[in-house]
């Protein structure tokens, strides 16, 4: 069955869509790295992929704010709460589908728009943490302006802040920090989303030198219509140092509307975040003084690289700010619901759906401070753990809002309770800033090669293994290594060893499966789509239960009043992710998986080719 199966199948399974898809991973900013990966880099993430436990980066639970930094953010949460709670009114924002002037001014007022923006250029000067915690305000009040603010400063004026030279930061920073202007990321096509090396907006230079030419468009760009800087990326022509050849390489430019010639589309039709301004953006022979490239010339795609993997850390913030705010509500309900003369909360149906929702928004914030915090102290190599972040808290956010519905029952369908305005609003995490498909396949492809020690330099690399050093990984691979002597269970506070020997059970198996799966596959790793996927579902897993479970810990050690509840929550976590975790892995070997794999390839090929659902009508007619 298994032989007659592979053999139909074989050309529904071919590779050129996968590499197609790699080829994307290569090219896309969104999924590639800033900077090549250390073979000794302390990432539990990249280290799980191994099988290896290092506690460096997520034990003890970091907490890198100090006492006068804490005070400061503390200072400001209580009027920010204010202001959305009494000020900003989000259905009225997401009815009339804008941002009203007076909101935005309160918020420039503020300091909303340039909180990491340091004090020398007139922003607040927040680090990476204190950002969070404001962001995570906002997401709980209104995500329209979440974009809105969020687009400003998490990527649109962002590449400034990281790449900027002294010049360009003096002129461009004062003034988007106070508002006066807004700023935009301007990097997708309508022939390009995630496949960002298909541009065609081009910049060339001038004959004399002293410009660039832009022409093309952008779409979908959040303050397109409203920005007056832009971080816009471009093909331009570059000489191959090897070939001699003239190429076009992507570079990156600020530009300015004053320039001329940057005109803007009317404001996009959204399902949610409507309140924020979303359009087309036209660039016709623009010209671009030279001193406005931003980065290297040629090498736009770094650019772009580290602005996004930079911001994502903001998005799982801000989603535990919307989680949170959902549990409220839905608790809320729960208690004052009664039907069958007993309050609802007492009923085993919302039970289970109130604590599955906390304990996703619990692991959400964990992973969420400990990116932030890594970020703060200096941790270079993060990609792979914002890239879960962004996946976990986007689809934890989802559901939880899904059950807040359920929960409500038919009063969660009406407008008034603002349910459904925030179920809009949260379906777009899943896409933008890399959807959530595209970051499965890097965080598995970065963890795999990472274990088959062949990720040299950088992500573009990605899908070319070195055999050799796959090789002598599978002979030397230990089933369970512990770096520097530091497992989870000597880590974690005495009463979490329940749930820290799950996590442990996790990780050598995980490790050992990744071995078998890249000895096997080798280079051809790169194209077992569906396989990749469900590592990169375990990845998940097993991050969120170690952020969770270091989060607690701290919580315990310092006696926190909430400590008993954070450490039956973990015990849930723990003991779900791990059964699904080894269930999942389990399955992974299964010849029925492998089955199903080609049955899904052979059906979608027949479906594509017949133009939609195949299956005859059961009436014949």
């Amino acid at each position: 069955m298994a032989s007659s199966l592979c053999r139909q199948v074989a050309k529904s399974c071919s590779t050129q869509s996968s590499r197609s898809v790699i080829n994307t991973l290569r090219n896309a900013p969104v999924a590639m790295q800033t900077r090549s990966i250390s073979e000794d880099s302390p990432s539990f993430a990249l280290n799980m992929f191994k099988g290896e436990i290092n506690t460096a980066e997520v034990f003890p639970y970091p907490q890198v704010l100090t006492q006068d930094q804490a005070d400061e953010t503390n200072m400001l949460v209580d009027p920010a709460t204010k202001f959305f709670e009494e000020v900003n009114d989000a259905a009225h924002n997401d009815d009339v589908a804008e941002v009203p002037p007076k909101i935005m001014k309160g918020l420039a007022e503020m300091g909303v728009f340039g909180m990491q923006v340091p004090n020398t250029y007139g922003g607040l000067g927040l680090n990476n943490t204190q950002y969070a915690r404001l962001t995570e305000i906002v997401g709980a009040h209104d995500l329209g302006i979440g974009i809105q603010v969020g687009a400003h400063q998490s990527i649109g004026f962002k590449g400034i802040l990281l790449v900027g030279n002294e010049q360009q930061k003096a002129k461009y920073l004062p003034k988007v920090a106070s508002g006066e202007w807004v700023a935009a990321f301007c990097l997708t096509e309508p022939g390009s989303g995630s496949d960002a090396n298909s541009i065609r907006t081009r910049a060339v230079p001038s004959e004399d030198g002293s410009h660039y030419i832009l022409n093309g468009s952008k779409i979908w760009i959040s303050n397109g219509s409203i920005a007056e800087v832009m971080t816009v990326f471009a093909q331009t022509p570059v000489k191959d140092e090897k070939t001699g050849q003239m190429v076009d390489k992507v570079s990156a430019f600020i530009v300015q509307r004053s320039f001329g010639g940057v005109t803007s589309g009317a404001p996009e039709k959204k399902m949610g975040i409507k309140a924020s301004n979303t359009s087309e953006v036209y660039y016709d022979n623009v010209k671009i003084p030279k001193e406005n490239l931003l980065g290297e010339y040629g090498k736009g795609f770094k650019v772009a690289m580290h602005i996004l993997n930079n911001g994502r850390f903001g998005m799982a913030a801000a989603l535990s700010g919307s989680m949170k705010k959902l549990i409220a509500q839905s608790t809320q309900f729960a208690t004052d619901r009664t039907q069958f003369k007993a309050k609802i909360h007492t009923f085993g149906a919302i039970q289970e759906k109130l604590a599955r929702m906390s304990a996703a928004c619990y692991a959400t914030e964990s992973i969420a401070y400990i990116l932030s915090s890594n970020m703060d102290r200096g941790v270079t190599e993060f990609q792979v753990e914002a890239a879960i972040g962004k996946v976990f808290a986007s689809e934890s956010a989802w559901m939880v809002a899904d059950e807040a519905i359920q929960i409500h029952g038919g009063m969660g369908f009406m407008k008034e309770t603002g349910l459904e305005r925030v179920m809009r609003d949260l379906r777009i995490f899943r896409i933008f800033e890399g959807t959530n498909e595209i970051l499965r396949l890097l965080i598995a492809l970065t963890g795999c090669q990472f274990a088959g020690g062949a990720l040299k330099q950088q992500a573009k690399a990605m899908g070319q293994f070195d055999m050799s050093a796959i090789a002598d990984f599978a002979s030397k691979q230990l089933l369970w290594t512990s770096s520097n002597g530091q497992g989870i269970s000597k880590s974690v506070h005495p009463d979490l060893q329940f749930a820290a020997r799950h996590a442990e059970m996790c990780i050598p198996a995980f490790g050992a499966s990744i071995t078998s799966f890249l000895t096997e596959h080798g280079k051809n790793a790169v194209d077992q789509q569906f396989i990749l996927k469900h590592y990169a579902n375990c990845a998940i897993d097993i991050y969120g239960m170690v952020a969770s479970l270091a989060r607690c810990t701290r919580a315990l050690e310092q006696g926190l009043p909430s400590a008993q509840h954070e450490k039956v929550m973990v015990e849930f976590i723990a003991s779900e992710n791990t059964a699904r975790v080894l269930q999942t892995l389990k399955n992974m070997k299964s010849l029925n998986h492998l089955d199903n794999a080609k049955r899904m390839a052979l059906l979608s090929n027949q479906i594509i080719e017949n133009g939609g659902y195949v299956p005859e009508h059961p009436l014949g007619f």
